[in-house]
């Protein structure tokens, strides 16, 4: 007998292709449309969570007397008058500093004491740094006139400089604020982390411990980096303020960039302590400099205390932080970057360590 002919049936796409790429195109769109609205704000976003590590354990202690919602408001609340007063403190120094020079230069009464003699022994530059010098100080207006074009590409530079400062401080008492309501849902918040750590890694313990060592490698760089350069800038503002320096809030900025940046502030004290010596009377100016050096030094005694909490990063990846981040994102990124790859850094050797573990258990094999 012969058979029936077989009809063969075009099956329909499968699904199996379809759908995940319809799904991760979707995903990777609704990613893009999010990026772009977030991506304007993301260094204040990243500081506020920088912030919000560093403040919860404050938040976990005052919560327990004030609660959970009244103490996120006293955080932030603190946060902004602290960061507003040295602002306004260190604006007005700068605009007064500003507006007497310039008052000076209209009027030709500002006076400009002659170069130091010592000046002119400097290789390359001593000479016409001296001469530049006795012009200014012997006729104003004719070297404002010679002068004119790099005075004025110093002031646009100044000026842009401000705005970026007053751009900064305003991302500071931003992040501040979005801080402050992060803390508030902190545990919510660290269980999201572990959850997701614990998808990436595969595992809910190492998810733990990454979330603990970032934690404490956040805390650790801004108590004994960012912190330590926070309470010798505010020691040597006090005596900046104290004998009543020109631009006083502008040189306790400096020497906050400086400590940052690891850089000695004694490259700014020793020459302010020497012209105070030489412009105040004795008292108050010997005073000032015991107190001004003091405080310079400060960092040699705050480092060691500070630094031993729980931080674990080389030095120079602290400092290439602090440029890169300055370079990168100005005043917002000096602050944010050393915290960024310090934490990179951390988890980068975390990794190793725990890539060598299970590649030498690998190896060795089970044990009959």
């Amino acid at each position: 007998m012969l058979k029936p002919a077989t009809s063969h049936v075009v099956q329909p796409p499968s699904r199996s292709i379809m759908h995940p790429a319809l799904q991760v195109g979707l995903v990777a769109l609704l990613i893009y449309a999010c990026a772009r609205i977030v991506l304007p704000f993301t260094g204040v976003l990243l500081w506020a969570a920088v912030l919000a590590v560093l403040l919860y354990p404050l938040h976990l202690r005052l919560a327990v007397r004030v609660g959970n919602r009244w103490s996120a408001v006293l955080i932030g609340v603190v946060g902004v008058a602290v960061l507003l007063v040295p602002m306004v403190i260190a604006g007005t120094s700068l605009a007064s500093s500003i507006s007497s020079l310039v008052s000076g230069l209209q009027n030709h009464t500002l006076t400009v004491p002659p170069p130091p003699p010592r000046l002119a022994t400097l290789p390359v530059v001593g000479q016409k740094l001296t001469d530049a010098w006795a012009l200014v100080a012997t006729n104003t207006p004719a070297a404002l006139a010679k002068y004119a074009p790099s005075l004025k590409s110093a002031a646009a530079w100044l000026a842009s400089f401000a705005g970026r400062m007053a751009a900064g401080e305003l991302s500071f008492i931003l992040s501040f604020v979005i801080a402050a309501i992060l803390v508030a849902y902190g545990n919510p918040i660290a269980q999201f982390a572990q959850r997701l750590l614990q998808i990436i890694t595969g595992s809910g313990e190492r998810a733990a411990r990454l979330v603990a060592l970032t934690a404490s490698t956040v805390r650790g760089v801004l108590i004994g980096v960012v912190g330590v350069a926070a309470i010798q800038s505010v020691l040597l503002g006090i005596g900046f303020f104290a004998i009543g320096l020109p631009a006083a809030g502008l040189l306790t900025l400096v020497t906050l960039l400086l400590g940052i940046v690891q850089v000695p502030a004694t490259l700014v004290t020793l020459p302010i302590i020497a012209y105070v010596l030489a412009t105040e009377p004795t008292g108050p100016a010997i005073i000032f400099s015991i107190w001004t050096f003091v405080a310079g030094l400060s960092d040699n005694v705050l480092k060691p205390l500070m630094l031993g909490r729980g931080l674990e990063v080389p030095m120079p990846i602290i400092l290439i932080g602090v440029i890169g981040g300055m370079v990168a994102d100005g005043l917002l990124g000096l602050f944010v970057g050393p915290v960024l790859l310090a934490v990179a850094y951390v988890l980068f050797v975390e990794w190793l360590k725990q890539h060598s573990v299970e590649g030498g258990q690998q190896v060795a094999g089970p044990t009959p």
